[in-house]
């Protein structure tokens, strides 16, 4: 039997073709109540407490096939480093280069131009911006007093 707060996110794996198991399920739940993006070893570091026989690899391996379900998509702000979002729709980052927090932001994707992009196809469009937040932009500006 799943515990009522966790049926949401059962539900959610089978309507996506995903065998659900108490593992996937806490992932999932991690990635939608979490703040920001995490990244695998932020959703390892969170579980492993509650469930101690969960390894990096059921993580990695249930990320990829969240991502090849559609239940998550990949961002890399930096190139380097992949965070996943559970907000499917077509949206903005800004990564603050202090704290490292992803915050999201509206963006309208069509009205990005393309007129460079003459011939070419499409797959994916991000818009990512770095800078400070605006807690960070304080803290700085207290410390400069």
């Amino acid at each position: 039997m799943i515990h009522s707060s966790n049926e949401r996110y059962h539900l959610k794996l089978i309507e996506n073709g995903i065998q659900s198991s108490f593992q996937r399920i806490q992932v999932l739940k991690y990635l939608y109540e979490c703040e920001g993006h995490a990244n695998a070893e932020d959703i390892y570091q969170a579980l492993h407490g509650e469930i101690p026989t969960l390894s990096r690899t059921t993580i990695y391996n249930t990320l990829n096939l969240f991502l090849e379900k559609g239940l998550v998509r990949v961002i890399s702000i930096d190139g380097v480093e992949k965070r996943y979002d559970v907000i499917l729709a077509d949206h903005g980052h800004f990564k603050c280069e202090s704290c490292e927090k992803i915050f999201n932001f509206p963006v309208e994707m069509d009205r990005i131009p393309l007129e460079g992009l003459v011939g070419f196809q499409v797959t994916e469009k991000n818009v990512y911006f770095n800078g400070l937040c605006p807690d960070c932009i304080q803290t700085k500006n207290q410390k400069g007093k």
